[in-house]
């Protein structure tokens, strides 16, 4: 597990370089994320050339993590699980944290810290970190952003004085910066990833890495989900319809695709219509252009058939979308508005936990945009079999058609 004290440490990056790294190798890296986030997942699949995996301590009970990782290892050559936030913090003290996946999996743990404008201050820091849990097995540091030879030899000292590895020394370096964008990375920031790889490979002791990280993985306790069969018809693009955990995909045998930015009449034959979350928003009037596609989810849904809408899918079968250009016509299965405009905008972000017809399926937020007045009363909204709210779940480990 590559994690950190604190967001904004480089963990993205250097887990990004690690990956890239050793895919140039010639070896098969799965990757895995800690967390809800659906973002840092895209650019680990797009460097491996492999799905990446959230591993979630809120979503899922331990032994489906386990499961889940166990499966997805089988093949691979080296598994790299990329922390979230600070390595201990959770959505209850550390409950929820990398911490709590690399205690559960029992894996191996690199601290990248910032080692920006400090030196002998880090030594507390780090032996804190090192001591604070036996569960948490912390084998070495890369520190990141050092300024200088002599920066170097103090971080070394360090080291040295509470007795734990220094596996590389990461100088600054502008380009392999990941830049914030909207709601989360920017799509497009893939570039970044060569010259990640590249400071990787010149600056951390890769051999040294791997020999202090090698471990069997355990087996399958108990089989993960069977392949549902029912048809199911996702809506993916880009950055409209994006967000999706890789797990729901897997665990559909008869699937189809579609972009809604393609005006196209969807099929009425299907079970289940998924739009997940992503940015509509960003793509309004593509969308709104699109009268045929949109037409033909109205029909659907006012026939009776099962919908599942996740944040930007929900906003999408709203009535409309509003920003700061004007008002942008959408399906209106759902009789609401959301505006998007910057006035409007307020974080709303945090673990949620929903019941539906008795089934608790847990999930997560994050979104800026809001409804207008009149609002629905409940945080989850269904119209005849629709089913929709602001809420990502993660349903990895049931069946989802249970809720309708």
């Amino acid at each position: 597990m590559i994690a950190a004290p604190a967001s904004g440490s480089g963990k993205t990056t250097v887990s990004i370089g690690l990956m890239q790294c050793l895919a140039q190798k010639g070896l098969k890296v799965q990757p895995f994320k800690c967390g809800p986030d659906y973002i840092d997942t895209k650019f680990h699949q797009k460097v491996c050339n492999a799905p990446s995996y959230n591993l979630d301590s809120f979503f899922a009970a331990p032994d489906h993590i386990r499961n889940l990782y166990a499966e997805h290892s089988q093949n691979a050559d080296i598994c790299i699980v990329e922390g979230m936030m600070g390595l201990f913090d959770g959505y209850s003290r550390s409950r929820g944290s990398a911490a709590e996946i690399a205690s559960i999996l029992n894996l191996p743990v690199v601290l990248v810290v910032d080692a920006k404008s400090t030196a002998y201050s880090l030594a507390p820091l780090l032996k804190g970190f090192k001591e604070f849990s036996k569960e948490v097995n912390i084998i070495g540091v890369i520190f990141n952003k050092v300024g200088s030879p002599k920066h170097r030899k103090m971080l070394e000292e360090v080291c040295q004085d509470i007795n734990l590895e220094p596996l590389g020394f990461i100088p600054k370096a502008k380009e392999a910066e990941n830049k914030s964008r909207y709601l989360g990375l920017d799509f497009s920031a893939m570039q970044m990833a060569d010259s990640a790889a590249s400071l990787v490979e010149g600056n951390v002791n890769m051999d040294r890495l791997l020999s202090l990280t090698e471990k069997p993985v355990a087996g399958i306790s108990s089989p993960l989900k069977i392949k549902d069969s029912h048809k199911v018809l996702v809506a993916r693009n880009e950055e409209s319809f994006s967000f999706i955990y890789q797990e729901h995909l897997d665990g559909w045998k008869n699937i189809e695709f579609f972009n809604p930015e393609q005006d196209a009449d969807i099929p009425q034959d299907i079970d289940l219509l998924y739009l997940p979350g992503g940015y509509p928003e960003k793509h309004l009037d593509p969308l709104s252009k699109c009268r045929k596609t949109m037409e033909s989810i109205r029909k659907y849904a006012e026939s009776g058939g099962k919908i599942l809408a996740e944040c930007g899918g929900m906003m999408y079968l709203c009535r409309s979308i509003l920003t700061d250009e004007g008002e942008f016509p959408m399906c209106g299965v759902l009789p609401y508005s959301i505006t998007a405009r910057t006035e409007d905008r307020k974080l709303c972000l945090g673990y949620r936990t929903l019941s539906f017809n008795g089934v608790e399926i847990k999930g997560h937020e994050f979104h800026y945009t809001k409804f207008t007045d009149p609002q629905p009363e409940s945080n989850v909204i269904k119209i005849k079999n629709t089913i929709a709210s602001y809420t990502h779940l993660y349903w990895g480990d049931k069946d989802i058609f249970g809720i309708f």
